[in-house]
This record gives structure tokens, sequence and C-alpha cells, in this order.
């Protein structure tokens, strides 16, 4: 890749509304419309092609929101709502569909597997919580370690589930069997994200220790890379939907943009270069409609960054 084709940046807008810390987005990469949830409770909804028009309140949780899954083939939004459950929200119709309790816990991620039918819940004590994706009524609930199950990612092509821990530990699981594949003892601290490459080549996880590791998934899940990619814990990271970049935010308060394939830094997105976040940046969706990637934070916004190559 050229120097000309680094990516160049510019914020298109700030999203306000919510009353406190943002955590999570959610959204499809070939829709405008994406969600955002947080501390407040609120979910929303905004459309990443008119990020001027104002959000629309989708669900009013009691305690706060740390996971959000859209389901766009079943126009379904599940949030995690934190000590009370899984609520499924029908989006065309705007209405909860589906409650399901669960120990009363925090929620950390949620991830959907079509080819075991099944929802995936990381719950704060180790546990993961097994969904069926008919009715999202409990299948299992399955103790995985002692500490938090922080992240979870779904392999794009083979029936494997990573799930990233407190105990800094990543395991692969059979998401039919539920067996332990691999175990990566790499991290020296809690494991917050976890991805797959779009093409199932690679996982990447990074977490507290601020370093992004990246697997072999063809060898049996070799570590390949390490990188320490930023000066604080890394709360998420995630793909361009065509795979060439990579996207990091921090506890740092900065968004960084990679090679992909070099795991070369292009970019830093931070206040002081593009009036980016002023506290923690805690999730980020990268939507393909016109490149645009949506970032939110402790500091109560959400930020659209429109990302161009100088040589497209």
């Amino acid at each position: 890749m050229s120097a000309s084709s680094r990516p160049q940046v510019q914020k298109l807008a700030t999203l306000t509304g919510h009353r406190d810390c943002v955590y999570t987005l959610s959204g499809g990469a070939d829709e405008a419309t994406f969600y955002s949830a947080g501390a407040d409770g609120l979910v929303a909804s905004w459309n990443v092609l008119d990020p001027q028009a104002n959000g629309l309140l989708v669900a009013k949780m009691e305690k706060s929101v740390y996971a959000l899954r859209y389901l766009p083939a079943r126009q379904l939004l599940v949030i995690g709502h934190n000590f009370e459950g899984v609520q499924v929200i029908d989006l065309q119709h705007r209405q909860l569909v589906h409650a399901t309790a669960l120990p009363p816990l925090a929620i950390f991620d949620l991830a959907y597997s079509e080819a075991a039918q099944r929802l995936f819940v990381a719950l704060d004590d180790g546990t993961l919580a097994v969904l069926r994706a008919t009715d999202f009524s409990l299948e299992k609930l399955l103790r995985v370690t002692d500490k938090s199950l922080r992240c979870l990612a779904l392999h794009p092509t083979r029936p494997e589930l990573a799930i990233g821990s407190s105990d800094t530990t990543v395991r692969v699981l059979d998401v039919h069997t539920l067996e332990t594949l691999h175990t990566l003892p790499d991290a020296t601290n809690s494991v917050f994200t976890m991805a797959y490459s779009p093409d199932g080549r690679y996982l990447l996880a990074a977490g507290r220790d601020a370093h992004l590791r990246r697997y072999d998934a063809a060898t049996g899940y070799t570590l390949a890379d390490t990188v320490v990619a930023h000066m604080f814990t890394i709360n998420h990271l995630t793909f361009s939907p065509d795979g060439r970049f990579l996207a990091t935010c921090s506890m740092d308060k900065s968004i960084k943009l990679w090679e992909s394939d070099t795991l070369r830094l292009l970019r830093v997105v931070d206040r002081a270069r593009h009036a980016g976040h002023g506290t923690s940046v805690n999730k980020l969706f990268w939507s393909g409609q016109q490149n645009r990637l949506v970032s939110c934070s402790d500091d109560r916004s959400l930020a659209v960054w429109e990302l161009t190559l100088a040589d497209s």
C-alpha cells in the first residue's frame, strides 16, 4: 500500500442525546441505520448517511447496556440488559418480542450463530449463556472460567466461537458441542475485544495490556504478530467491511487505523488532530455505507467519521 493510500479522516458529526457513557454500537455494514446504548439504558437508532439527523429512541432499559447485536435477516435487535437478561426488539414494529431472564450479572457481549442456531451471551461471572435462536429461550449455562467473559467472536466460515476473558485467556470453542478446541494464554491482562478477519484467516485480540495480537486461525491459532498498539486499554477492534483496514479504540481517547495485512499504523484519530473524543473511546461500528466509521465514548457522544483514500 502506497503512502498516498493512507486514509484521510474527516469528522462529519457529533451525535448527542445519551445522558451518560455510551458503551456499545451495532448495525449492518450494508445498511444506513445503526444502534447505540450505554449507561443511561437508552437504546437509540441513527442514520450513518444523515448524521445531522437526531437519533430515535428504540427502547428504554431500567439498567445499563454493554452489548447490542443487530440481526439483519430477522430485523431484530438483541439487547444485553445488565442484571436483567436478554431482551429482543422487533425493529419493524418497535416492540419487545422476547425477554429471557439470566443470572443477575453484567452482560459484556453477544454473538449470534446462524450455523448453530444459537445466541451466545458473555456473563460477568465467567458463564457462557447459550440461547436458542428460534425463541431466545435458555438452552444452557456453561461455566467457562471464574473470571468475567468479556468478548465473543464467531469465525466467518468455521463453526468456532472465540471467547476472551478477564483471566487473560482466549478460548476457541466448537459452536455445536461447546468443547474447547484451542486455548490461547498470551495476553497479560483482560481480553476485552476480538474479531476475525473477514476472510477467516486471522483472529485478532486485544484488551487491558494495550497489545494487539494476531493469531493464524489456519494453523491452529499460532501467534503470528504482537503490536503495542495503544497507551492504555484497547476497548474494541473492528475490520472495515472490505477487510483492507482495521480500527482500534482505546481508553487513551484515540482511534487508530491500521493496514490489516501488515498491521502498519496508518492514522491516529484523536482530539488534537481531528476533534475526537475527550474521554475513553468504547466501541466502533464500521459501515460499508460510504466507508463511514462510528465511535462512541464515555463523553456521552457518538462521532461519525468519513474515510477517503487519496488515490481512490
